[in-house]
This record gives structure tokens, C-alpha cells and sequence, in this order.
């Protein structure tokens, strides 16, 4: 090994024995960090970087992919719910290769690509189902393409047209979908699906489009649309009116010192009726009309006859007559008027509204003129059995005193956390920083005394007086001999060879040794 690298070994295992306990423990800590920090970030490093290489699986293709992956060697990892799979991205695209010769995934509807698989011989009953199975392969890919939809299904009711039926009958859809696991479908999305099944079907109206999750909840019910049941509309209904007039009262008021209740009776049933009318056209044009006109001539006779067998009487040749007959057959034009009027359920059969005010707020307000505001913002109708209550009472304070203690307690609490955050930080970083400082401080005092040591030594030698001290009046003082080494340095050699030979006769007798010491100095001074 050269000189110089066991030089510089040498003096750091000199500096490694100086150090104290704590600066022994600070050091270990460190390089125990720096060597932790290393391995992470080899191990970070080393680490492949993984894509997607299938997102939006159904569970039996999750299976067929990870088994296809296994059988290749290649690591994977699953997430959301396992219905993404991950693979190191140089493998991402050779991956796909081998699935889609695999015919992975295979859990696709097809879409229009069933067409393809039609030949000559289909008969157009297998056309229609075809076609029917297409649109609803479409449609599913696309509802399932909507943020928060992982799965849809479609199912389509289209009735066949006949000439022999008089009344079509209206096309339906039912839809089914399945969310990611705590997501909710809002109303628009719920709307946008409705709209896109029923643009996509001829004469399908979006009432006639029912949305069913994964839970079971109806989220658009047929004959009723998005807005789902009649319970729901009823509270959507509530609510609405409500937040209207409350939003009146605060402004007249004040906030917090009005509350108001809606409550609003619904129709649960629904009915269809179906009105025909029959006009006559203006100017009254016929589209059928006939005419047959008969006339006979026939000579005279004078008597009436004569009578025959059977009493009859035969005329005799000698009478004459005339005989026209005419008969018209017109058939006239009739408008037709058909109309067919829907009514839902979720008619308003009745409401009811109560208005509570605080007496303390409302002294100088007329009740008389509230309720007219009422009356007008919430539509009341009281043919129909409408009802509006207005009423002054003194509103309970108590829990609105809890309410700001409980609020005042939320604060106090978390500027106690906080606090407490606080002063836990500046006891981790305390009891990280004070060993840290203490072992400098303990460090630089014995650089301090070292240096002082040497500066003493170097004082001796110049008064002439290291010698005597040395070997002393009564007997000479046993010199250690230092530990050999390989290629010491003479300077160094020296340099400890004297502090250890002054440490043994401070160990021996250090009053004489201070005073031997202070005398030397007061001389170097005094000279």
C-alpha cells in the first residue's frame, strides 16, 4: 500500500480514538444513515419503471392476463381493484402483441364488428338480432368510456313494424352500470347516458331510458326520467322552494332569524288518454259521388182492367203513363284529429308552507306582507287546498351558544395540536442538534488542548530544561515506548514520544510538574 494512503489511514484512526462517547455515537449514526440512503437509492434506481398494459379489465380477463403474463415471465402488478394491469414498460408493447394474439381481452361486446361475421345465408331474423346486439355493444362501450362508469351493459326493447297494428308501440332501453367503488353518478351524468341511449334508437323518448347501478338503485326510472321516483322528485321539489323563500327571509330578516318548511303532496299515479275528433273540411269536398236517373214512357187506356185470375187486374191496352226515378250517393271528407296526452306521476296535489320568525328580529315587519311574498315565490294555489303559515316566535339560543362553545373548543384544540406539533419538532431537532454540538465542542476543546500541549513542549525544549525535567533529581522516569510502525515519520515520532514521556511525569508527580511548568513561563516572560 503507498505511504501516502496509510498516512492519511493512520491519521484517521488517531482522529476516530479522539473522539468521545457522543461524537463516537453521532458518527455511527451518520454513516449508518449515509449507508441506508445508498442502498435506497440503488434499490430505487434498479427498480424497472412500470405502464399500463390493460386498464378497464373484467375480472376473468384480469385472470387470463396475469396467468399469460406468468407463463412469459414477465412481473406485473395490479391496481385499482385489479382492474389495471402493470408490466415493466419495455415490455409494454410485446405484452400487448402476445395478449391480442392470444384474444385477450376477450370480454369486448363487439360493437359492429358483428356484422362482420354475417354471410349470405342469415336469415333476417338472425340480421335483426345482429344489428339489435351491435347498437347495444356500441352503446355500452361508449357509457363505459364516461368518467366514473367501469362496466355498462345495454339492453334494448324494439318493437317490430307491422302494417297490421294501428298503434306503434314506443321503444325502450334499460342500462346498467357499474361505478368505480365509492363513486356516485351525478344527475348530469346520469342525464348524458339517458340522452345518449335514447338519441341513438329511432322514436325512443329519454322517459322511456331506465339507469340501474351496481347497488340496485334506480338512477332513471322509465315514465319518470333522471330525476328519479316520486319521493324524489317531491324532495327535489321541496327543497327547491325552500331555498327560495329562505333565501327572501334572510335578506329580509337577517340570516338565522327565519326557517322554513315545505311540504308538498305528490300524484303517485300516472295516466295516458288518447282524444279523437271528427270536423268537416271547409268548402265540403266529396271524395265519392254517384248518380242513377231512371225514366219510363207508356201509352194511355181508358179503363182500369178488367179482372183476372185470382182477382187481378190486367190491364187492358188502352191506358198510357210516365215513370222517373233519380238517386244520388255522395260521400263527404271527415278530418281526424287524434291527440294523446302522457301525465306522469309527480303532479303537485297540494303543498304547505310554515314560516317561523324571530319576535326579537321582526318587531317593525307586517306578518301580512311576508306571507304575500311567500305566497307569490312559493306558487300557492289555494284551489287546490295551498296553505301558508306565518308565524313571529322567539328562537332558542342554546343551541346556537353550544354551537360557538363547540367551535371555540375546535379552535383551542387545534392550536393545542399545533403547539404540541410544535414543540415536539423542536425536541426532535434539539435532541438531534445538542449531541451534535456537544461533540464539536468536545472536539475543538481537545484540538485546544492538544495545541496548547504541543506549545508548552515546544517551550521546554527551547529553555533547555526538557531533559532535566525528564529525568528528574531522584530517579528517571520510564519512557513507554510508542507501538512500532511500518514507516513512521520522525516529526510525528518525536512529537509523541514527548507528550507521552511529559503525561508519564504529570502521572508521577503533577504538582512539581505544574510548578516546574509555571516557572518556565514566568523566565520565557520575564525574558
Amino acid at each position: 500500500m503507498p505511504r501516502a494512503v496509510t498516512n492519511v489511514f493512520q491519521r484517521f484512526g488517531q482522529t476516530v480514538k479522539g473522539f468521545s462517547v457522543a461524537q463516537r455515537t453521532i458518527a455511527i449514526i451518520g454513516v449508518a444513515v449515509l449507508v441506508l440512503g445508498i442502498v435506497a437509492l440503488t434499490t430505487w434506481l434498479s427498480k424497472p419503471s412500470y405502464s399500463p398494459l390493460f386498464t378497464g379489465l373484467s375480472a376473468s380477463d384480469a385472470n387470463s392476463v396475469v396467468e399469460q403474463l406468468k407463463s412469459n415471465g414477465v412481473p406485473y402488478q395490479l391496481t385499482d381493484g385489479g382492474a389495471t394491469v402493470l408490466v415493466p414498460q419495455e415490455d409494454v408493447y410485446d405484452q400487448r402483441l402476445a395478449a391480442a394474439s392470444a384474444g385477450l381481452p376477450s370480454s369486448s361486446s363487439g360493437g359492429y364488428t358483428l356484422l362482420d361475421d354475417m354471410g349470405v345465408t342469415t336469415s333476417e331474423f338472425q340480421q335483426s338480432v345482429t344489428y339489435k346486439r351491435a347498437i347495444e355493444g356500441e352503446l355500452a362501450d361508449t357509457i363505459a368510456a364516461i368518467d366514473g362508469v367501469t362496466a355498462a351493459s345495454v339492453q334494448l326493447a324494439i318493437p317490430e313494424e307491422s302494417v297490421f297494428v294501428a298503434e306503434k308501440a314506443d321503444p325502450t332501453a334499460s342500462v346498467f352500470v357499474e361505478t368505480d367503488k365509492g363513486t356516485t353518478l351525478s344527475n348530469g351524468q346520469v342525464e348524458a347516458i339517458v340522452h345518449l341511449t335514447s338519441a341513438a334508437i329511432t322514436d325512443m323518448k329519454p322517459e322511456n331510458v331506465a339507469v340501474i347501478d351496481q347497488s340496485g338503485a334506480v338512477l332513471s326510472a322509465v315514465g319518470v326520467g333522471a330525476t328519479g321516483g316520486v319521493d324524489q322528485q317531491s324532495s327535489d321539489y321541496e327543497s327547491r322552494v325552500s331555498a327560495n323563500i329562505q333565501q327572501m327571509l334572510d335578506t329580509i330578516v337577517g340570516k338565522g332569524n327565519a326557517t322554513v318548511t315545505v311540504a308538498a303532496q305528490m300524484s303517485l299515479a300516472s295516466s295516458e288518454r288518447l282524444d279523437e275528433t271528427y270536423t268537416a273540411p271547409e268548402g265540403d269536398p266529396s271524395t265519392d259521388e254517384q248518380s242513377k236517373s231512371e225514366t219510363y214512357t207508356g201509352g194511355g187506356g181508358g179503363g182500369a182492367g178488367v179482372l183476372g185470375p185470382d182477382n187481378i187486374a190486367v190491364p187492358d191496352g188502352s191506358g198510357s203513363g210516365n215513370y222517373t226515378s233519380t238517386e244520388t250517393t255522395k260521400n263527404n271528407a271527415i278530418n281526424k284529429s287524434t291527440e294523446k296526452t302522457t301525465m306522469p306521476a309527480g303532479s303537485i296535489d297540494r303543498q304547505t308552507v310554515s314560516v317561523a320568525v324571530d319576535a326579537g328580529a321582526a318587531k317593525n315587519i307586517d306578518l301580512a306582507q311576508i306571507r304575500g311574498l311567500v305566497n307569490t315565490a312559493a306558487g300557492i294555489d289555494t284551489a287546490r287546498g295551498d296553505d301558508v303559515t306565518v308565524a313571529l316566535v322567539n328562537f332558542s339560543s342554546a343551541d346556537a351558544t353550544a354551537a360557538q362553545d363547540a367551535l371555540q373548543a375546535a379552535k383551542d384544540a387545534a392550536a393545542a395540536d399545533r403547539m404540541n406539533a410544535i414543540i415536539r419538532t423542536v425536541i426532535i431537532a434539539l435532541a438531534v442538534l445538542i449531541p451534535f454540538i456537544a461533540g464539536l465542542v468536545l472536539y475543538a476543546r481537545k484540538n485546544k488542548r492538544q495545541k496548547r500541549e504541543s506549545i508548552e513542549l515546544t517551550q521546554l525544549e527551547d529553555a533547555g530544561e526538557f531533559d532535566a525535567l525528564v529525568e528528574g533529581p531522584t530517579e528517571k522516569l520510564p519512557i513507554a515506548a510508542p507501538e512500532p510502525d511500518p514507516e513512521p515519520e520522525p516529526e510525528l515520532l518525536s512529537v509523541e514520544r514527548r507528550r507521552m514521556e511529559i503525561d508519564a511525569m504529570a502521572g508521577r508527580d503533577p504538582s512539581k510538574t505544574a510548578e516546574l511548568l509555571r516557572s518556565l513561563m514566568d523566565d520565557r516572560q520575564d525574558a
